[in-house]
């Protein structure tokens, strides 16, 4: 036998016994994850990751020690799916796949009183809330931490601005946070986009938790990644892409919410409906909308999911859930205030939506209890639309349906957007 069959034979026996052990040391890591749900541990331990990397490499040679972390790393990656998997099987979880960067949505009532058994809380975490959340949401979180400072900052999109931001950095910085420890916004979509960019920046990106406490958040803010600041008036000005490592969306929550709220958030349900699922659409044309809560939250989610794993960085497919944002937005900005982003999301909706759509659509506004006509200044609202985020020099990529459950993307210069816009006022009066 020559010395290249020698060694390929030591591989193969070497694999074999590889094999066994690997068996063995997942039939553990299903008793460590059986006893952590019993008792209601984290299922991921990071500093433990991290310590299990550090002593095993102790003894591995200088010129290997890099292919065995890549290789221990890997099987550590498949324990945490297993045990996820094994934690994490009832049906109200939803594994969105983005590689490494993959995490899950747990979708389920009374899921905010384990939020310790459901992500990795055993150590330093900024929880991030303003005051119009109910105090309780933020205590029932921090009461699970190792180490909880808690920010409470105030309500309302003013907020998601740089002192904010500042704010949130330096209480880490004096709190002497690293990389190890990590973020959780308990909130709406302002403070979940304002903690999810300062845990992208803080030692250049720490793990990041969303828990959502808004109809509009956990059914399309809380997932997908997009954090950001707004600049000088202008939306989402300043931000990066940095996706949670677990998002908790506790439907018992949304029982705080005034109906103006709710009807906001679930306008974000009904712009994904009318691009993907004429079924969703259908349920609030005709079902009882909020006993079908769960389910619309739910449907939402896996649109949303399945977008972003297509299209994680919107350089296509993932344009589409913009539905009516290039209006909406300048249609904000030039309300100051007067109305919430989903009520502007839902008006954003019509200039874009057939006649025929935009019928069944107003009807669905109508039985939500939000705005149907646009009475905010044309001329401010354009100029406001200049400065979406979502602008390039020569026009937008705009998204038009014209049968509900379908979409498609036209790029429009902006005087054919304005042109466009000033029709539909024409044809509303």
């Amino acid at each position: 036998m020559d010395k290249l069959s020698e060694a390929r034979a030591v591989i193969n026996e070497a694999d074999r016994e590889m094999a066994a052990l690997w068996l063995k040391r997942m039939a553990a890591v299903r008793d460590v994850s059986d006893y952590k749900v019993e008792h209601g541990l984290p299922v991921v331990d990071a500093s433990r990751e991290a310590s299990l990397l550090s002593k095993n490499l102790e003894d591995i040679p200088p010129e290997l020690k890099g292919y065995y972390a890549d290789f221990l790393k890997s099987v550590i990656s498949v324990s945490k799916q297993y045990q996820r998997d094994r934690a994490l099987r009832e049906k109200n979880v939803i594994g969105l796949s983005l590689g490494d960067r993959s995490y899950d949505i747990i979708v389920e009532r009374g899921s905010l009183g384990r939020a310790g058994s459901l992500m990795a809380l055993n150590r330093k975490a900024l929880i991030v809330t303003d005051d119009g959340v109910p105090a309780q949401y933020a205590a029932a979180v921090a009461a699970q931490c190792a180490e909880p400072h808690t920010v409470t900052l105030k309500q309302g999109e003013a907020t998601k601005n740089l002192e904010s931001f500042r704010l949130l950095l330096k209480t880490m910085l004096e709190a002497r946070f690293t990389r190890k420890d990590c973020v959780v916004a308990v909130g709406g979509g302002v403070i979940g986009d304002l903690a999810g960019f300062a845990a992208s920046a803080y030692m250049r990106g720490i793990d990041f938790y969303n828990v959502p406490t808004t109809a509009l958040a956990q059914i399309d803010s809380s997932i997908g990644g997009k954090v950001a600041i707004d600049l000088d008036g202008y939306k989402n000005t300043v931000g990066a892409f940095w996706q949670p490592r677990f998002v908790l969306a506790d439907p018992d929550v949304l029982i705080t919410l005034d109906r103006r709220q709710l009807s906001a958030g679930l306008a974000e349900a009904v712009k994904m409906s009318l691009c993907f699922d004429e079924s969703l659409f259908e349920i609030f044309e005709e079902g009882d909308i909020y006993g079908s809560l769960d389910e619309i939250i739910r449907r939402s989610l896996l649109i949303k999911k399945a977008v972003v794993e297509q299209d994680e960085r919107e350089s296509g497919l993932r344009q589409a859930l913009n539905f009516g944002h290039t209006i909406g937005h300048g249609i904000e900005t030039a309300e100051g205030g007067r109305l919430i982003h989903g009520e502007c999301v839902a008006l954003g909706m019509l200039p874009m939506s057939s006649s025929k759509v935009r019928q069944r659509l107003i009807k669905v506004l109508e039985k939500l209890g939000l705005p149907t006509s646009i009475t905010a200044d044309p001329e401010k609202v354009k100029e406001a639309m200049l400065h979406d985020k979502k602008s390039a020099q020569s026009g937008v990529t705009a998204v038009k349906v014209d049968e509900a459950g379908s979409f498609r993307l036209e790029k429009l210069e902006f005087n054919e957007l304005f042109s466009l816009f000033d029709e539909y006022l024409k044809e509303a009066n």
